[in-house]
């Protein structure tokens, strides 16, 4: 009983942290606007559309991170498309509570279009692709030449596509698709992510030629906020 518990409270914790886009004057709203406008001051010499987010390891919160920056992309005007990339364990649909039969795995293998898997979400502006089936291959199917296609066509139809990547150190999925991102932001929790492991994420990742734009640190404790979020350049 108390794993099915356990199990429960995972499977809804995106939901309870997922900033409500109708509170636009909470503190975490406005910590999510000041990763926004960082992320456009990186833009001006270089254009950030595809930004990939992931951590060191599972657990850290870079699916949450993925989904309320993409909700203030879209409270911002911008047409904005979170990609479920994390091939192992996606969360993309129990966040935004949808269905996962057809999705990025479905384009990958020629057996979907890529417009017939983007689906709305109730935040104006904000559209999903949820990862579809969970293949035994992952990292082969996001180096494979369909994911190059996928790129294409999702910058003309969107301004800003976030990328939900799997942790950087137990498989190399963030590295493969980070050499092919405009820019990656690296996801650490406070109390939790190891200095050195996260000092070897970065080195991996720019190791794949991946553009650092900086590192968000959340659940960091501070006044009376729950969550506080950093966004910079060192580790």
């Amino acid at each position: 009983m108390k794993e099915l518990a356990r199990k429960k409270k995972q499977n809804t914790s995106n939901q309870r942290n997922l900033v409500k886009w109708t509170d636009q004057k909470s503190p975490v709203s406005e910590q999510y606007r000041t990763i926004r406008t960082n992320i456009q001051y990186a833009s001006v010499e270089r254009e950030m559309q595809t930004i990939l987010i992931t951590s060191p390891g599972p657990g850290e919160g870079k699916s949450t991170t993925v989904a309320n920056l993409g909700i203030t992309m879209a409270q911002q005007g911008k047409r904005t498309l979170i990609i479920d990339a994390d091939l192992r364990k996606p969360t993309v649909h129990y966040t935004f509570q949808t269905m996962n039969i057809h999705g990025l795995t479905n384009v990958l293998t020629h057996q979907s279009r890529f417009v017939d898997v983007v689906q709305k979400t109730e935040v104006d502006n904000l559209h999903i692709i949820t990862s579809g089936p969970i293949p035994p291959n992952p990292a082969e199917l996001l180096s494979a030449k369909k994911m190059e296609q996928i790129l294409v066509e999702s910058k003309q139809e969107f301004d800003v596509i976030l990328f939900d990547a799997p942790p950087v150190l137990p498989v190399t999925d963030a590295q493969v698709l980070a050499a092919n991102c405009d820019g990656s932001i690296l996801v650490i929790k406070s109390g939790q992510t190891d200095k050195q492991a996260g000092l070897k994420a970065k080195e991996l990742l720019e190791k794949a030629d991946a553009s650092i734009l900086g590192t968000v640190l959340n659940q960091r404790k501070a006044l009376q906020q729950q969550y506080y979020y950093y966004y910079g350049k060192s580790l």
